[in-house]
């Protein structure tokens, strides 16, 4: 491209240097001769009237007279009737320009001077015709050099970039190049490269969220399955068979709502439900987990609770806040219920040695975690609880409490659906 904007910038220059260059040379051609032609006249007329006022006055008309008027280099012929031609300075050689003149006393005048003159001054004039126009070619390719780069350069660097987004790379650039065109282009791959970055950022952490949500209901749902697996009893096959499939249908709203965040953490689908079918079917579905650490896991307060928000969502953000204490707390884990203002609470604690000091303000962002874990659970959990009006809360670090705030008032789009004539 390069190449091209100098070869096309030279070839504009080019034509009109050779356009107006040959039409000013034409002219100042012209102009010389013409110059030097009315100079001879001039020169003509002039001898004339000198021997004209000679004859007048009766003085004698000689060459040794007129020599010293005529200039170097000019020639002059007079003739006077009755007398020989008179001939002044010496003659040139080859083409030469002449002008006659005629006095009144009936005496010629005739000038001549070398053509050779007027082609010096014209040689002349053609050489610094020739250097402006060498100037204004060098000058020309410096601008074209100059705008090919201005031009060129920035567009090497948009298809890198353009490259860089093609090979996963989307992190903006954030260049400018001062010409509207290019900064546009530019500004449509940097929006571009913001807009995968987010969608790349939000697939990674569907793919951590729900490799982090989905191990335990498939470890639960999987002892469960074992367990039928290995009793002929009908009922208990039933009885576990039923909770399987409970745990699918928790599987399956995971999953929903994992998909759901992912394409916008605010959407949320919330109810008005009770708090304590929740609570007891985590309680059971954690208490072999609990026993076979040799531990416990209990619930109290208040009872009969009506929260506001997704029950699966609801019971993904206590299964979060129950392993947590599962794997990084001791002794029992107590589940308790509380109503402060217009919010039911549920606050989960256990009596290990709680979070740290220099993690109490960070404990909920990912990657943040006080063993090694992945520091995704309670990052997923304050989400979930976030995405219906809720919010989840470290209470206290050590012994921890964690509260899981739930609004008690039904959303205002139920309460229209259950009182029509409700405005």
């Amino acid at each position: 491209m390069r190449r091209r904007l100098i070869q096309s910038t030279l070839a504009v220059v080019l034509v009109v240097i050779a356009v107006f260059g040959l039409s000013l040379v034409i002219v100042e051609t012209r102009t010389i001769s013409s110059s030097a032609q009315e100079w001879v006249d001039s020169e003509a007329l002039r001898l004339a009237s000198i021997v004209d006022s000679r004859l007048l006055g009766e003085a004698t008309v000689n060459a040794e007279i007129l020599r010293n008027q005529v200039a170097d280099g000019q020639y002059a012929v007079i003739g006077i009737p009755g007398q020989r031609p008179i001939h002044v300075g010496a003659k040139p050689s080859g083409e030469v320009i002449h002008s006659t003149a005629r006095g009144e006393q009936g005496e010629t005048v005739r000038v001549e001077v070398p053509r050779s003159s007027v082609t010096r001054e014209v040689g002349r004039t053609l050489l610094i015709i020739g250097l402006v126009a060498l100037l204004a070619v060098v000058a020309a390719v410096l601008l074209a050099v100059r705008q090919a780069n201005r031009l060129a350069s920035p567009l090497t660097d948009l298809a890198e970039t353009a490259e860089r987004l093609g090979s996963g790379d989307p992190r903006p650039r954030h260049k400018r190049y001062g010409v509207p065109e290019l900064d546009r282009v530019a500004d449509v791959l940097d929006g571009s490269a913001e807009r995968i970055a987010r969608m790349l950022t939000a697939e990674r952490r569907l793919a951590a969220d729900a490799s982090h949500q989905l191990r335990t209901p498939l470890t639960a749902l999987s002892m469960r399955l074992e367990e039928i697996t290995l009793t002929d009893d009908p009922d208990t096959v039933k009885e576990e068979a039923n909770v399987a499939l409970t745990q699918v249908e928790r599987l399956t709203d995971v999953v929903d709502r994992l998909l759901t965040n992912s394409r916008d953490p605010r959407t949320g689908s919330a109810v008005s439900f009770d708090l304590d079918e929740v609570l007891q079917q985590q309680i059971a579905e954690w208490r072999p987990a609990y026993r076979s650490a040799g531990r416990a896991i209990v619930s109290s307060g208040k009872r009969h609770l009506q929260a506001v928000g997704t029950p699966g969502a609801v019971a993904q953000v206590l299964a979060a806040l129950i392993e947590n204490s599962l794997m990084h707390g001791g002794g029992t884990v107590a589940l308790r219920t509380r109503v402060t203002g217009n919010q039911a609470v549920v606050e989960v604690t256990d009596e290990g040695s709680g979070v740290p000091a220099d993690l109490g303000a960070r404990i909920f962002e990912r990657t943040i975690s006080g063993r090694n874990s992945t520091g995704i659970g309670l990052a997923v959990a304050r989400d979930l609880a976030e995405a219906d009006g809720g919010r989840l809360e470290l209470l206290q670090a050590q012994p921890p409490v964690f509260g899981l705030f739930l609004s008690r008032t039904p959303p205002l789009k139920r309460q229209s659906e259950d009182h029509p004539m409700v405005r």
